[in-house]
């Protein structure tokens, strides 16, 4: 049986998008940069970790690790999959999320749909309610 591992998000600006999420998510980080992986991105011709094309954001022991990978194209239509976040005051959080450059672009009766600077949806919910998968755009999500 296969387990979830890592999550992939292609993205414009890996560094910006990965600080965004690490500073979203409860117990994630970006993952720190030691001299061997500077020296990986001077010998790509990058002038460090801001222009790396594939930034790790690290959570808590058992957690998902993100990647958030660089690529050419924009994003142009709603996503495929999107990631849903509770937080115990759904109000407070859409405030700080707001405030790191999120926004909000729908609401539902028990969660708020938001985007991430580079404009990926996700799904900010109440702790301990609201409805899983909840949806996007125009349809439901999950159980589709």
């Amino acid at each position: 049986m296969a387990q979830l591992h890592d999550l992939v998000i292609d993205c414009r600006h890996p560094a910006s998008q990965a600080r965004f999420w690490a500073a979203l998510l409860d117990g994630y980080a970006v993952a720190p940069y030691d001299e061997e992986e500077l020296r990986r991105l001077s010998a790509m011709g990058l002038s460090g970790p801001e222009d790396d094309p594939t930034v790790l954001v690290e959570g808590p022991d058992g957690a998902p690790r993100i990647f958030f990978v660089k690529v050419p194209e924009p994003k142009l239509v709603k996503n495929r999959v999107h990631l849903d976040v509770r937080a115990a005051d759904l109000e407070a959080e859409r405030e700080r999320l707001l405030g790191l450059g999120a926004r909000e672009t729908g609401r539902h009766e028990n969660w708020i749909v938001m985007a991430d600077p580079e404009g990926n949806e996700f799904c900010l919910q109440p702790a301990g309610g609201g409805q899983p998968g909840g949806q996007v755009g125009g349809g439901p999500v999950a159980g589709a």
